[in-house]
């Protein structure tokens, strides 16, 4: 791999960042084609070799609604989840934190939603009814020692709702931190957001007393602007960022989706502002090269296809 970014330091940066690695099940969930255990197992001891220190590894979620995931137990048994390296899991309810707890897991996340349409669609719920439902899994988890990380879906916009307010999702955000929310994985879940609406989103929480280190952005690329909104959330404090190797996934509420937000994109993009991130590009080009070859199409991933040419 002969290309490197050009390196100019942006010295009112912060000089370090945590990816968040989501591939191996946000990544897998949304594709067509299911990859066998021993893919995904692999898949996710090649992350962890190339230096991301959080792998999320697959979902307690019924295989009738993701079927893609129906293996979670078998992949989960082949990984070392109680390790050094943090390998969560997605659970929706109790009956996932069951399993989660019996296959030995230490890091969960849940997934609440900001808008009460994809509450509805997403969740069989309201906005109320998400609390209901994820407080006896906070209490379990907690009180098991267990780490649980919130995700919220559609902060910046929502297809049947249309712009979503600052205040509604702060509002959202701040119930699940009282719960117990370790980390807050903010979603641009159709990939509307725009670098203004990223600063005004984080000041809203911080303006509200949350600070900026239980905050994660989670971007899509659907318009374009992912790396756009790292940048802006980076400006305002924000030091942790989900992303999938490939920029496999992507929003099946969005049908011009184009996925994550690639990890070789957000770390190119890192690396050039002198940000220390922990991660081998070369070998995690490599690993998204040899998943677009088990997936039968080529890595979405800018970076990806650019350094597969040289």
């Amino acid at each position: 791999m002969a290309a490197l970014p050009m390196v100019e330091p942006d010295l009112a940066l912060e000089k370090q960042v945590t990816i968040y690695e989501v591939g191996a099940r946000d990544g897998l969930q949304n594709e067509s084609k299911i990859v066998p255990v021993d893919a995904k197992v692999e898949f996710i001891k090649l992350l962890i070799a190339a230096g991301l220190p959080i792998v999320e590894a697959t979902s307690f979620v019924h295989p009738k609604w993701v079927p893609q995931l129906a293996d979670a137990a078998e992949v989960i048994d082949q990984l070392p989840v109680g390790g050094e390296i943090a390998l969560p899991v997605l659970v929706p309810n109790e009956r996932g934190l069951d399993r989660a707890l019996e296959a030995g897991v230490r890091h969960i996340a849940i997934f609440a939603s900001a808008t009460e349409t994809f509450a509805e669609k997403n969740l069989n719920t309201t906005v109320a009814g998400q609390f209901e439902m994820f407080e006896p899994v906070f209490t379990r988890a907690l009180e098991a020692g267990v780490d649980v990380r919130a995700y919220v879906s559609m902060c910046f916009g929502d297809p049947w709702e249309g712009r979503v307010e600052t205040t509604q999702v702060v509002e959202v955000g701040k119930r699940l931190l009282d719960l117990g929310a370790s980390e807050l994985s903010l979603g641009d879940t159709i990939g509307v957001g725009t670098a203004g609406h990223v600063a005004s989103l984080v000041n809203e929480f911080t303006a509200a007393g949350v600070s900026v280190d239980r905050l994660a952005m989670h971007f899509h690329d659907t318009y374009g602007q992912a790396l756009a909104n790292v940048y802006a959330a980076l400006k305002v404090g924000i030091t942790t960022f989900d992303s999938s190797a490939g920029g496999l996934g992507g929003c099946p509420y969005a049908k011009s989706a184009t996925g994550n937000l690639a990890t070789e994109d957000l770390v190119w993009m890192l690396t050039g502002l002198g940000i220390d991130h922990g991660v081998n590009l070369a070998a995690l080009v490599e690993t998204s090269q040899w998943m677009a070859e088990i997936l039968g199409r080529p890595s979405p991933s800018a970076v990806v296809r650019a350094l597969a040419t040289n």
